[in-house]
């Protein structure tokens, strides 16, 4: 760990070093304060990734190893001896472009700095107490670049961005060694990884920290979560490519895939629509896409081939966050770019939205501005248009108002009396849905009974089958208030409706949860285990106990999803995190399959009807 998971870290920062800096490795010359283990690892790795031997200059606490020595000295110093004159770091140090110090506190001053080449890196690793303080080395040479093995400076030089993860990638491919080769490709993983637009969770961690490649992040931070994917792979086909891979790696897709379970709890539950989703790609359009979330999610998208984002957003504003967010993605090639203030089909658009509306107090001015200003609405149209096949909004705003431009816009499914918001949540003990959290205040027996079945028609193409229990402050009959009389109906009508569907209420809470303590008030009852679909009687009670319990257990939202809509529309919420719009995004991109395949079946169906008739 000390030896070579330092190296490993030294590595990555010396590379990026080199990459900011445009310094040529053949000319830049190094100076290490130390000899021990660490210190000669550290120098092997520099060696390995093309640091000339002769261009390094080591020092212990005897002065500068050179050759003809005798005090002090072994066979691993040996390696490092040199022809010079000099004798102590002080003379040593002198035009150094890097300094390396795995030795002790105090051993480099500010004079020393100063006398060393211009814009220098200086690696003061030494715990708890480098040798020299970040501070004093800015004060002696502003352009240094200063690395530490401090949590509380930047460019924490930090064993834990390599280990367990070369481990993972060495063990996944049962390789019998741990190698050179191993360890470089370890080296270029984490360096290119700093290289990389930093994450949500990167950032929400950190805070405002600049989290991008530059002076103050040579290196990822330690809590970067696309460690454990980009490190494991890194190692695993380096060590296929150098012979000591016993179990290589036949589908690095589905290895990635696996890794990405660990990274992000909602995957396992998302992973058979990531797939689908790779398969159709289908359009989906981004009414905030000036956001930096919704930018991240975009390019999340992007790279793993999920769907083909549309973004509404200023040209010159999108721009400017995307170079802001060091994001790779470009308009044209990569994403579809609808600026409100400056699209052609600005004329087809308000005409459009001005017919739907006209007899709802919409005249054509208002028409006009509206279509100008509120991105919400041209993302609807754009989908009622066909010009795009799902949309997400939300990010900003208040979710009834995006609500009334979709439901007047895109209208209701055929058939369906009232849209309603679901929403799972990924605790400790499994996933649980909530409806409706965020449409219908009170809403009635058909309308409760109408949301169950779009839920669970939800939750199936997740791949879980729904246990619903309809929730009420009365428990199995022992209150009779309106709104318990509800549930116990719509428990009925679902019977009724729906008899494969496991359903069971009114009841309490906990009895839904608990088949321990529904077992004790009615121990009739038809349901088995706990119920991982809860729909409740008032809006209130469904968004209350959602918060409250996404809170207490640290759960993991994915959603909200929107049912019963004409159209693959979900609206998120103002918290909605990149990873969480990804996971609606990809939620859209299904459902916009299925009406596509349930729209294609039912002309088919009509064809052969005609044909018939």
């Amino acid at each position: 760990d000390d030896q070579h998971g330092t190296a490993i870290i030294v590595g990555a920062a010396f590379t990026n070093w080199i990459r900011w800096s445009g310094r040529s490795m053949s000319e830049i010359r190094l100076v290490a304060s130390g000899a021990g283990a660490s210190a000669l690892a550290c120098l092997n790795m520099l060696v390995q990734l093309g640091l000339p031997r002769d261009n390094i200059t080591v020092t212990d606490k005897t002065g500068v190893i050179y050759k003809g020595r005798k005090e002090g000295m072994d066979k691993y110093k040996e390696a490092y001896a040199i022809d010079t004159n000099a004798r102590t770091l002080k003379d040593a140090i002198a035009g150094a472009d890097v300094f390396l110090g795995l030795s002790g506190p105090g051993v480099l001053n500010k004079d020393m700095v100063q006398s060393m080449a211009a814009a220098p890196l200086v690696m003061a690793l030494a715990n708890p107490t480098p040798e020299i303080m970040p501070e004093d080395v800015r004060a002696a040479k502003p352009d240094a670049i200063v690395c530490t093995g401090r949590s509380d400076y930047t460019n924490q030089v930090n064993n834990v961005l390599c280990f367990p993860f070369l481990f993972r990638g060495a063990l996944d491919v049962g390789a019998t060694a741990i190698n050179e080769e191993m360890k470089v490709a370890c080296v270029k993983a984490i360096a290119d990884l700093a290289m990389e637009e930093a994450t949500h969770e990167v950032t929400a961690i950190y805070g405002d920290e600049n989290l991008s490649f530059g002076p103050e992040y040579l290196i990822p931070k330690p809590f970067d979560p696309r460690l454990i994917v980009t490190v494991p792979m890194a190692v695993a086909k380096a060590a296929m490519d150098s012979g000591v891979a016993a179990r290589p790696i036949k589908d690095w897709d589905a290895y990635r895939d696996r890794l990405t379970q660990h990274t992000y709890r909602s995957n396992m539950l998302m992973r058979p629509l990531f797939s689908r989703s790779k398969a159709v790609q289908k359009k989906i359009i981004y009414a905030e896409g000036e956001e930096d979330r919704v930018l991240q999610a975009a390019q999340t998208l992007i790279d793993d081939k999920l769907a083909r984002p549309i973004l509404i957003g200023r040209e010159k504003v999108v721009a400017m966050r995307l170079k802001k967010l060091r994001l790779r993605m470009q308009a044209g090639r990569d994403f579809d770019l609808v600026d409100p203030e400056d699209d052609p089909r600005y004329r087809d658009y308000w005409t459009l939205y001005h017919q739907i509306m006209e007899r709802k107090g919409v005249t054509p001015d208002v028409a006009k501005l509206t279509v100008r200003t509120n991105p919400t609405v041209i993302a609807a149209l754009m989908v009622h248009r066909g010009e795009a096949d799902a949309m997400i909004c939300g990010v900003i705003g208040q979710y009834h108002e995006h609500m009334r431009y979709v439901q007047d816009i895109i209208g209701l499914r055929s058939g369906v009396e009232t849209a309603a918001a679901c929403v799972g949540l990924i605790t400790g003990k499994g996933i649980v849905f909530f409806c409706d959290t965020h449409v219908n205040p009170n809403p009635s027996i058909s309308q409760i009974t109408e949301m169950t079945l779009l839920a669970a028609e939800e939750m199936r193409r997740f791949g879980v089958e729904p246990k619903a229990a309809l929730v009420s402050h009365s428990n199995f009959g022992t209150h009779n208030h309106p709104s318990a009389i509800k549930m116990r109906m719509a428990v009925q009508d679902l019977r009724m409706r729906a008899p494969e569907l496991e359903v069971e209420g009114e009841m309490h809470a906990d009895a839904a949860l608990s088949e321990d303590v529904r077992r004790i008030v009615m121990p009739n009852s038809p349901m088995k285990g706990a119920a991982n679909l809860l729909v409740f009687p008032t809006v209130e009670a469904a968004n209350i106990t959602y918060n409250a319990v996404k809170v207490l257990t640290e759960g993991v939202p994915v959603g909200p999803f929107l049912l019963g809509i004409a159209r693959p529309v979900h609206i998120v919420t103002s918290a909605a995190t990149p990873r969480g719009l990804v996971n609606v995004s990809v939620m859209a991109a299904v459902s916009a399959q299925v009406m596509a395949d349930e729209a294609e079946a039912r002309k088919t169906i009509n064809a052969v009807a005609a044909d018939l008739g």
